[in-house]
């Protein structure tokens, strides 16, 4: 990095300043805490991990050096700490989905109405004229796997997506958690998690753009010297022939 695009002095000291302040929020945070997953909390950590990597990203531009922490980003876990031979697992799925065609949402579930009724002997009900109620049938009749690989189908558009494998000691009693699925999950015993995120694939296609501009610049640079040669050449001979 050159010395005009240098950050001063004073920028470093200032982003050494946001530090220790976001810092003290983030102890105030955790104090005043409700719960484990206290928003508050959250927002005051992330906070303190994007100040501390402006710091860390000022102060070695500046001065060539690292600060000698690291803070983790929101989305990775704690080390693995459940058990070295878990007798028990559990799956955690979260999709997400846009309803951008309602209408195909609702006719896919009227036709499985229609057919579970014409199959009864009765008359189909209407529960598939609000988006709420075809969505209960759907998913009633489809396994979560088959709407992902069709979601066009029913007129959805995929979202984000997460999938983690916890271990336990033992299986949970029948019914245990069923009321509150989803509470007192340890992030210590995940043992792996797999995230699908359209984040991913703007980093990637803005990477792409990057290389792609890089290249045209060269591109651009090679036509130019071949511009420079070609009048070049030009000249000499303008030259030789006024000598002949």
């Amino acid at each position: 990095m050159s010395d005009a695009a240098q950050p001063t002095a004073a920028e470093v000291r200032a982003a050494a300043e946001a530090v220790k302040t976001a810092l003290d929020r983030h102890l105030a945070a955790v104090e005043r805490r409700s719960g484990e997953d206290d928003p508050a909390v959250l927002e005051a950590f992330n906070q303190l991990a994007a100040a501390a990597e402006v710091y860390d990203e000022l102060l070695y531009d500046r001065y060539d050096e690292v600060t000698p922490f690291e803070i983790p980003g929101a989305e990775e876990l704690p080390p693995y700490a459940g058990p070295e031979e878990p007798n028990a697992i559990s799956v955690l799925i979260r999709r997400d989905y846009a309803v951008v065609e309602p209408q195909r949402l609702r006719a896919q579930a009227q036709r499985v109405e229609a057919a579970e009724y014409e199959a009864a002997g009765g008359l189909a009900e209407d529960a598939a004229a609000t988006v709420p109620g075809a969505l209960g049938i759907l998913f009633g009749e489809f396994e979560p796997d088959e709407i992902a690989s069709r979601h066009k189908e029913f007129g959805l558009e995929e979202g984000d997506s997460t999938l983690w494998v916890t271990a336990a000691d033992e299986t949970p009693e029948a019914g245990e958690w069923l009321e509150a699925p989803f509470e007192h999950i340890d992030p210590q015993g995940v043992v792996c998690r797999f995230d699908v995120s359209a984040v991913f694939d703007d980093e990637d296609e803005s990477d792409e753009e990057d290389d792609l501009e890089f290249v045209e610049d060269e591109d651009e640079a090679e036509d130019s010297d071949a511009d420079e040669d070609e009048d070049a050449d030009e000249d000499m001979d303008e030259v030789e022939g006024a000598e002949r």
